[in-house]
């Protein structure tokens, strides 16, 4: 296997001037650095990364903690982390910690273990054990998608967040359905305590205030984030004496829910009852009819948390931020419109 040294000689260097130009530390003259690159792709020279990182304390590598990666949501976000670190030189370690607070701590503490410069995490609905481990430990780390209270003391852990706007987005829903005739809209909530779930409540609230329509506690149900739970909760939803016209649903993964229950009472959509859904997906404009959605911009949103990661390893005092990158209105045809033209403002 060909060492450093082999390079040097190869490239007629010094072994300083070829680590140079492999770690990028320092500026080398643009045909010393191509002789440095011929001389590697030459010989196949490979970086030995655990003794660069017995040296440097660093693996060049970044945590990463999300749940349910089945869902298109978070497998699109893993894309952007995925993609953003490479461009970078980091590799990627991934864990799913279930939403479920005992197993988010072990999973981040053993991707601290394995000694990732740092961390994204998608927390969970009671983070407190995770934030202490991460303030224990020093270790740098993002929250992805949902955000988290954690006040910054002097010398304490500082916090970078980067998630979509939610609460805006739901508003619009709420007011495209009321623009459509619609009085009775009900809501399907995500897992409560998660300020995904929080924010786009406070949404549907002040979208229906908007509207000038009464917030009736009984058309909000929670089907706690999940396909499963959303079925029996639109299912109580459509029980009522009075059900609702419209439905909202939380994220992609309760809009598959939705659709099992309104299909098992034999609802038809829109001409039954209209649907609207938070988090577009790939194939929801191949149901019939084609579903209406905010689509998040889940991609960015993975590369963006990587790069303010980046930002905290290079500079580890500076003020924590959180980042909101803006929703699409997706108008298609279950809210009830014959067409995606003329959409009201």
């Amino acid at each position: 296997m060909a060492t450093m040294a082999d390079v040097a000689r190869s490239a007629g260097v010094s072994v300083a001037t070829v680590s140079h130009v492999l770690n990028g530390t320092r500026p080398v003259l643009p045909h010393t650095r191509q002789a440095v690159l011929d001389a590697v792709e030459e010989l196949g020279y490979t970086t030995n990364t655990l003794a660069r990182a017995l040296v440097t304390s660093r693996t060049r590598s970044i945590g990463l903690a999300v749940s349910a990666i089945s869902n298109p949501y978070f497998t699109e976000i893993l894309q952007g982390v995925e993609a953003a670190a490479l461009e970078a030189g980091y590799s990627l370690l991934l864990a799913d910690p279930h939403d479920d607070p005992g197993h988010e701590r072990k999973v981040v503490q053993l991707l601290h273990e394995r000694r990732v410069d740092g961390m994204i995490v998608a927390p969970s609905a009671d983070p407190r054990g995770l934030l202490a481990y991460l303030g224990r430990h020093d270790v740098p780390a993002v929250f992805l998608d949902r955000l988290v209270k954690a006040p910054e003391t002097d010398g304490g852990p500082r916090f970078d967040q980067v998630c979509a706007d939610s609460a805006e987005p739901t508003s619009r829903l709420v007011a495209h359905l009321a623009g459509l005739g619609h009085r009775r809209i009900g809501m399907v909530a995500g897992l409560p305590g998660l300020s995904t779930t929080t924010e786009r409540i406070m949404g549907y609230r002040s979208g229906l205030a908007f509207a000038g329509l009464p917030y009736d506690e009984r058309l909000l149900v929670h089907g706690d984030s999940e396909s499963a739970g959303a079925e029996v909760a639109v299912a109580a939803l459509l029980s009522q004496a009075l059900p609702p016209t419209a439905l909202i649903t939380g994220n992609n993964a309760m809009t598959i829910g939705a659709l099992r229950a309104l299909r098992a009472h034999r609802l038809s959509v829109p001409d039954d009852i209209a649907l609207c859904c938070f988090d577009d997906f790939a194939w929801a404009d191949l149901f019939s009819p084609r579903l209406t959605a905010i689509a998040q911009p889940s991609k960015d949103i993975g590369a963006r948390a990587v790069r303010v990661l980046l930002e905290r390893l290079a500079e580890p005092d500076r003020p924590a931020r959180t980042l909101r990158l803006p929703c699409t209105f997706v108008h298609r045809t279950s809210c009830g419109c014959p067409s995606e033209e003329g959409i009201p403002s």
